[in-house]
């Protein structure tokens, strides 16, 4: 004996896996989504205080800082072929600082000189915070201070922040983003 479905049975049927097809399309949308807004950190926009005008100093002495080598890798695989690669980068913060001033026009000197210090800035650079930003990600703060040599008032001060794919990565951005916004306006 042969049982015939009815035809109302085989059209629910098909609908609930329209329906079912539908979820599962819905479910990764909703995760795309997700991932999507998460890879999109934004960083904070650089902060300026300017007092005084720096255009009139002539020469810039940098205290030197320490190098700073970070890395960051990544695996994949099974238990029986894995892979990977990996990424090292180091980065000295007042050569980026250098390059970006000598490129304004100033000239860096090795050392403080009693002479040039009504036309000498002093540059204090310093990491002045993290922040996460979802994901396992996070930013790095810098400040980079200008001082005269001569009063030691601050003339202007910029802090900025920097995401990268290392920390290095992180400081460079973050100390490009604080000059030039400086040197912008």
């Amino acid at each position: 004996m042969i049982f015939k479905v009815p035809s109302k049975i085989k059209k629910q049927k098909r609908i609930i896996k329209i329906i079912d097809k539908m979820k599962m399309i819905r479910f990764l949308v909703i995760i795309l989504t997700g991932i999507m807004i998460n890879s999109c950190r934004i960083v904070k926009p650089p902060v300026i205080t300017k007092n005084y005008p720096i255009k009139e100093y002539k020469y810039v002495f940098i205290p030197t800082t320490n190098s700073l080598t970070s890395g960051s890798g990544r695996g994949y695989g099974s238990p029986g072929a894995a892979y990977g690669s990996s990424v090292t980068k180091s980065v000295n913060p007042s050569d980026v600082i250098s390059g970006v001033l000598l490129k304004e026009g100033f000239m860096i000197i090795p050392e403080m000189k009693q002479e040039f210090a009504d036309k000498t800035l002093i540059v204090n650079y310093g990491e002045s915070g993290r922040r996460n930003v979802g994901g396992g990600g996070y930013t790095i703060e810098v400040t980079i201070k200008f001082i005269s040599a001569k009063s030691h008032e601050t003339m202007c001060s910029c802090t900025a922040e920097g995401m990268g794919q290392t920390e290095a990565d992180d400081i460079r951005i973050a100390i490009n983003r604080c000059l030039s916004a400086l040197f912008s306006k």
